[in-house]
Formats: structure tokens, C-alpha cells, sequence
């Protein structure tokens, strides 16, 4: 079902895995729950008229639960509740979130026209840009790397979608928490001398700051000229629990209610050091305001978004 064949039934935006019923006790032994969640908040952010909406992604629905979706369509006044409620607890994190996604989508549509070789989504999840964005399979690879687990939902989704592996994506099963990404990407085909833009969505807050080192440190290494990186990252204070911010407290319990507690920030102000130690430079950092400013204007002006939420691009080396 595309978005075109929703047939009216708009489900009630949320924000993050706000997913239906009994979804709280879901263990990470299965998919990422987190993945369906963001794939909601771009489904329904794609149903918003194109003057308004702030993403589009046609294929988003598709990823998410028949249960989940069903849910809102049977309960409309509970599924209504529930956004609001999370709403008033969260408020901006679904702003942010669908911002987050704008961004990452106009750095890789740049970079396609500035004929980036290769790209690498590290923590993939229910990620469709290798799907949806123009120019991307014109002859480039994309890496795809996640847990073997959710990458297997992935997979059956994409074949569900387009009846067969598409030729220009490459699934890398990695468990980022406790495997070395880079032997597995070499043994599928990357090329270490190649042009590469590195996306990493939602993920570094997720993992140990020894992964995080990891993961740097093999782009670092293991990249051509004119490579680049996109992240998004939270502050220290959401790891250390001193954020005095109710949203920022409300949203350390929140990932921690889903199974996956936030283990990785960077102190305030620190992130352009923090990146040219480990080898990158050009650091462009984008903070709740950039993208307020950036995109939240017109209809969109009054929208909130959540200061805790900021994004980084830059060149590796």
C-alpha cells in the first residue's frame, strides 16, 4: 500500500514507536522497534499537503505494522489520546525527528549531483533513501548495515515492495554494538578508495561510545578524498540524566521504556573538537534552530521543535 492507497484513513500522528497496543514490553530480541516508529512519524508527515509537509516518503507506510496501522483505524479516539499525551511529554520530538529526515534527504540528494561514488547507512533501519531519491541508482551502490534481525524485516519488506532485491543495495548484517562493520563492508564490495558518504540516522545515541569510536574511527581510515559524514546526536546530559529539561527527562524515560536507552552525547559546544580529533573537518553543525529557521516557516511557522535534537555534516580527513 502506497500512500496514494491509504483510501482516507489517516492515522494520528506520533512521535518516535508510539506504535498501538502492548508495544512498551517489546525486547530488542526482535526488530528495532525505534525503526517502525520513525517510519510512522514519515508516514504520516508524507500525508500532509506538499506545501506543508516537511518529508516525503512514499514507501514509509510499508514499514510499518498491519496491527499498528490497523490500531489507529479502529481507534481513533484512543490512537488521538495517545498522540497527545506524547505530545504534551515530548513536545517538538516529532518536529525534530521529521526535520532530522529532511536534512539527511537534501544532503544525499547534494551529493548524488556532486557524483559522490558510494554510500554507507550505518543502523539502516526501515531507511528509504536508496529507494526514493533520485539519482541513487544510477550505477551507485548503497551499503546498507544493521542488526541481522531487523535487516531480515527489512528485507522482506523491500521484496514485498519491489518483488525482488533492488540491484544497486548491498544488506550488510552488523551488530554495530559488538562487531567491526568495516570486515563485513569490505568483504560485500566496498572500496575503501572510493568517494563515500557515510550516513548515520538515529543511531550514535544508541550505542556505546566504544562503537561510536569505532565506527569513526574505520571512516577515518577507510575512505577517498571528498568523503563525508552525516549524524544526528543528543547531549551528554540525556546519557548522565543532569538534563534539566522536562522534555529532555521525559524523553531519557521514554527510549528506556522501549528497550533502547540512549548511551552516547556530546558535551554542548564540543562537537566541532570532538569530531577533528578523529579526523574530520568542515564540521557544519545544525542545531534546532538552523532547521527551525531552515524549514518551519509559512503554515509550518508555529511548529515546535525539540533543542536537544541537533545534526552534523562533515568531510572525513
Amino acid at each position: 500500500m502506497s500512500i496514494k492507497e491509504n483510501k482516507g484513513h489517516e492515522p494520528v500522528q506520533k512521535p518516535a514507536c508510539d506504535t498501538g497496543p502492548d508495544k512498551n514490553n517489546m525486547t530488542r530480541n526482535g526488530p528495532s522497534h525505534m525503526a517502525e516508529g520513525i517510519a510512522f512519524n514519515r508516514f504520516s508527515e508524507s500525508l500532509k499537503p506538499e506545501g506543508e509537509r516537511i518529508c516525503y516518503d512514499p514507501y514509509a507506510v510499508r514499514f510499518i505494522s498491519q496491527d499498528t496501522l490497523d490500531f489507529s483505524r479502529r481507534n481513533p479516539d484512543e490512537a488521538r489520546k495517545r498522540w497527545e499525551r506524547l505530545n504534551s511529554s515530548l513536545p517538538g520530538v516529532y518536529n525534530s525527528i521529521v526535520a532530522r529526515v529532511r536534512f539527511f534527504d537534501d544532503i544525499v540528494s547534494s551529493s548524488v549531483d556532486e557524483g559522490i561514488d558510494q554510500i554507507v547507512i550505518l543502523g539502516a533501519g526501515y531507511d528509504t533513501r536508496a529507494y526514493r531519491i533520485e539519482g541513487i541508482k544510477k550505477g551507485m551502490k548503497v551499503f546498507e548495515v544493521d542488526h541481522p534481525v531487523t535487516q531480515s524485516v527489512k528485507t522482506e519488506k523491500v521484496m514485498e515492495i519491489f518483488g525482488s532485491p533492488p540491484d544497486h543495495v548491498v544488506y550488510v548484517p552488523v551488530d554495530l554494538e559488538a562487531e567491526e562493520p568495516g570486515l563485513r563492508l569490505t568483504e560485500m564490495g566496498y572500496d575503501r578508495a572510493c568517494r563515500t558518504l557515510f550516513i548515520m540516522e538515529g543511531l550514535v545515541m544508541y550505542i556505546s561510545p566504544h562503537a561510536v569510536e569505532r565506527i569513526l574511527s574505520f571512516m577515518a581510515k577507510n575512505s577517498g578524498a571528498g568523503s563525508a559524514v552525516i549524524l544526528d546526536y543528543f547531549p551528554q546530559s540525556l546519557v548522565d540524566g543532569t538534563c534539566d529539561l522536562e522534555v529532555g527527562k521525559n524523553l531519557r524515560k521514554y527510549v528506556e521504556q522501549q528497550g533502547e536507552p540512549i548511551k552516547f552525547g556530546i558535551d554542548d559546544g564540543s562537537i566541532e573538537n570532538f569530531l577533528s580529533q578523529r579526523g574530520f573537518s568542515q564540521v557544519r553543525n545544525v542545531t534546532c534552530d538552523d532547521y527551525k529557521r531552515a524549514y518551519f516557516h509559512g503554515k509550518n511557522e508555529n511548529r515546535e521543535v525539540c533543542s536537544l535534537f541537533s545534526f552534523v555534516y562533515a568531510m572525513i580527513g
